[in-house]
């Protein structure tokens, strides 16, 4: 008979405490409380997440890949710190894993405090929660607005998929979304299958259908909640790569960012409100 899912205590990881679950078939998710910051998922018997092992594991730093939450800013797109400050605080972890044969769940919250009143006067508390099933990770996060005044906000799941070779992977599931090149400041509609052979910044209107990434022979399906407006694709390129002091100079070819975000327009949180959006990777 197969051990039931285990979630145990706090580890180090790279010097940071970090929380995993683990499955009986194998599959592992690791989360640091450094950002709520998902750093592993490894489904059938493999790494599928993207992280730079030129990353800064000092505790105030962002971390190049995994998945970062960018919250309550995407990008620079507002007065805060670039994508905001929920990447860059210890969350609490103060629930016990929920375990079942069939599925591992955990949750950490980022309340307000002085450290967030440093940058953003809003009362609030974030929640993720993060659910591992077989060949399967949903990650949700959850606004909740503590204060009298609406909560506005934009952001991002700010996934790193791992892939083979960059070059040689598609994107489906986009085809006909508007969509806007960051790097020339164009708008217009996707056409067929993403391809990726140099540097690509887009933000996308969410599609209704899955997003299906082609790596080889292993296929992704990606999904995210109606609540967020956009999706973003992005990879560096080369010449990027080499110039971020925290990705190797071939680290564009290892990865791809597919986003359920919120950026061209905010967010708005009545007081005493909850929003709630939500990714979702499996194995088509």
């Amino acid at each position: 008979m197969a051990e039931p899912a285990a979630g145990g205590g706090l580890e180090l990881f790279h010097g940071l405490p970090s929380l995993a679950l683990n499955l009986p078939n194998g599959d592992h998710l690791r989360v640091l409380l450094h950002g709520a910051h998902v750093v592993s998922w490894v489904a059938a018997g493999r790494e599928r997440l993207y992280l730079s092992p030129h990353s800064a594991f000092d505790g105030q730093s962002a971390i190049r890949g995994g998945v970062p939450i960018c919250f309550p800013q995407f990008n620079q797109r507002g007065p805060l710190p670039k994508h905001g400050f929920a990447r860059n605080l210890p969350w609490l972890a103060d629930v016990p894993p929920v375990l079942t044969q069939e599925a591992a769940r955990m949750s950490l919250r980022l309340p307000a405090s002085a450290a967030t009143r440093q940058f953003w006067p809003q009362a609030f508390e974030l929640t993720l929660t993060l659910e591992l099933r077989p060949a399967c990770l949903q990650l949700t996060l959850n606004v909740h607005n503590n204060d009298v005044m609406p909560l506005n906000f934009t952001g991002a799941l700010h996934t790193y998929l791992a892939v083979d070779d960059i070059s040689a992977v598609q994107l489906t599931g986009l085809e006909d979304q508007p969509e806007w090149d960051a790097l020339t400041d164009r708008r217009g509609r996707a056409t067929g299958p993403l391809r990726f052979q140099g540097g690509f910044d887009r933000v996308y209107d969410a599609a209704s259908q899955a997003l299906l990434l082609r790596d080889g022979p292993q296929c992704l399906r990606i999904e995210q909640s109606p609540s967020w407006a956009h999706t973003v694709v992005w990879n560096p390129g080369r010449e990027l790569a080499a110039a971020l002091p925290d990705l190797p100079a071939d680290g564009h070819a290892h990865m791809l960012c597919v986003e359920a975000a919120q950026v061209m327009q905010a967010t708005a949180v009545p007081a005493g409100g909850n929003w709630q959006g939500w990714q979702r990777l499996s194995f088509a």
